[in-house]
């Protein structure tokens, strides 16, 4: 297994602490267990207390003794939410009982948690779950790394070698710098560790780019004077330090999961109580004015650049165009009707199968056509960030007023620019007030939505 599937990891080590969690609960208090508020209350519990302890923030590198910190943390909060419970909803509980549940489950967790750490240290060695990654520079710096990957199989990290413009004749030299994008793309290289004492500022830059635009993790190396940003995260591996870029909101898996959950919740609601009634009438009314189908499917780029077909309410007649002219003001194509769910966006609810499906998000950046999307990388800067979340049905972008027709490269940077502000600013309140101010968008009718 490659190492990109250990994120399945975390969403595994949580869904076994929430079974050990409830099994438990209901082996020993299964009277409680029957009382909604209560099994309510210690599942959202745990997964609060883990998401602001970072408890699942466990990675390869991570010492057992940062384990050990995160597991007193987190139990020992939960130890305290847990008998709170009782004092203020649950009183005349026989609070004995429930030190004896609180000291099996912990017991419980804390095996669990070694044994999944051992497990997949076993499983490593083994040769699974393993990174692909090479170095980027050639000097002494690098050596207790190289050695680090070399002898920790546990780690389950495969060196396949180093670039240096400095040649060398030592074992897995593989080129100059120049040479290493195209090793990295032909060899399906998962991290990429740079040099801060070899590479130039330009050389560093220009490869944080490359890595961004191809969703590979790169790591920087310091030098002796050390560098440090709020741009990065310091870590250890072992006691070699290693800066990495720091993580977005969507690489926390307790974020990337409970958007998801609302984003299926919410798309259901929207398609079993809006879109099974307004398609019927829609239906009559598209048909009526111009043969065709009622749904109108168009490749979109997504999540890291896949192509998904994006569903819309047809709001033009038949045309070869379709699929590479974006709607413009005036538009013949455009129907009458067309007019009218265009501009109160009617014409973008059947996405919510889109986003049931997993294809795109309630909100995010908006999904480009491909001809779009061509076109404009090469002239706007980061405009690939975009792609490393799924595509909204709405976004910050559409209502900050950049949707519609790009009409000059300045709309299309204003766009970038919003939608990586939201990719890195992310909060649940921010998607809330971009829905609420899409509604009433909708309602108002959107001067650019033709």
């Amino acid at each position: 297994m490659k190492g990109r599937y250990s994120k399945y990891l975390v969403p595994i080590s949580i869904l076994i602490d929430l079974l050990i969690i409830n099994i438990t609960m209901f082996l020993i208090s299964k009277e409680l267990y029957l009382d909604f508020n209560y099994i309510f209350y210690i599942n959202s519990i745990w997964l609060i207390i883990a998401f602001y302890s970072n408890f699942y923030k466990v990675y390869r590198y991570t010492k057992i003794s940062k384990v050990i910190s995160l597991l007193i943390v987190q139990l020992g909060i939960f130890f305290l939410a847990y008998f709170a419970f009782f004092g203020l909803f649950k009183e005349g509980v026989e609070i004995g009982k429930q030190t004896i549940t609180i000291v099996y489950l912990f017991s419980f967790l804390i095996v669990f948690k070694f044994l999944f750490i051992y497990a997949l240290k076993k499983y490593r060695i083994g040769g699974g779950n393993f990174r692909d990654v090479i170095i980027l520079g050639g000097n002494q710096s690098i050596e207790s790394l190289t050695n680090l990957f070399n002898l920790r199989n546990d780690l389950g990290y495969r060196f396949k070698g180093y670039f240096s413009d400095k040649t060398s004749t030592k074992e897995k030299y593989l080129g100059n710098l120049d040479d290493s994008f195209e090793y990295i793309i032909k060899n399906h290289i998962d991290e990429v560790f740079c040099s801060v004492s070899e590479l130039s500022k330009k050389e560093i830059n220009k490869t944080i780019e490359f890595c961004e635009l191809n969703n590979i993790t790169i790591k920087l190396i310091p030098n002796s004077k050390g560098l440090f940003s709020k741009g990065m995260v310091l870590d250890y591996y072992d006691y070699i330090p290693i800066l990495s870029l720091k993580k977005l909101p969507f690489d926390n898996p307790l974020i990337k999961y409970s958007k998801r959950i609302f984003d299926i919740f919410f798309s259901l609601l929207i398609i079993i109580f809006v879109l099974s009634w307004i398609s019927v009438i829609l239906l009559i009314l598209i048909k009526l004015e111009t043969k065709g189908p009622l749904i109108f499917k168009q490749l979109r780029d997504g999540l890291n650049g896949k192509q998904f077909e994006c569903y819309k309410f047809r709001s033009m007649g038949i045309n070869k165009d379709a699929d590479k002219l974006q709607a413009t003001k005036e538009d013949a194509r455009v129907t009458r009707i067309g007019k009218f769910i265009r501009k109160t966006s009617i014409d973008e609810l059947p996405q919510f199968i889109n986003v049931f499906k997993g294809e795109m998000s309630v909100v995010g950046p908006r999904p480009h056509m491909t001809s779009q999307s061509k076109k404009y990388a090469k002239v706007v800067d980061k405009y690939f960030v975009r792609n490393l979340v799924k595509p909204g049905v709405t976004g910050l972008s559409q209502v900050r007023g950049y949707r519609g027709e790009i009409e000059e490269v300045a709309d299309m940077e204003n766009r970038v620019r919003l939608d990586i502000f939201y990719i890195n600013n992310w909060s649940f309140f921010l998607d809330i007030k971009i829905i609420v101010q899409t509604l009433f968008n909708a309602i108002k009718g959107e001067e650019k939505a033709y």
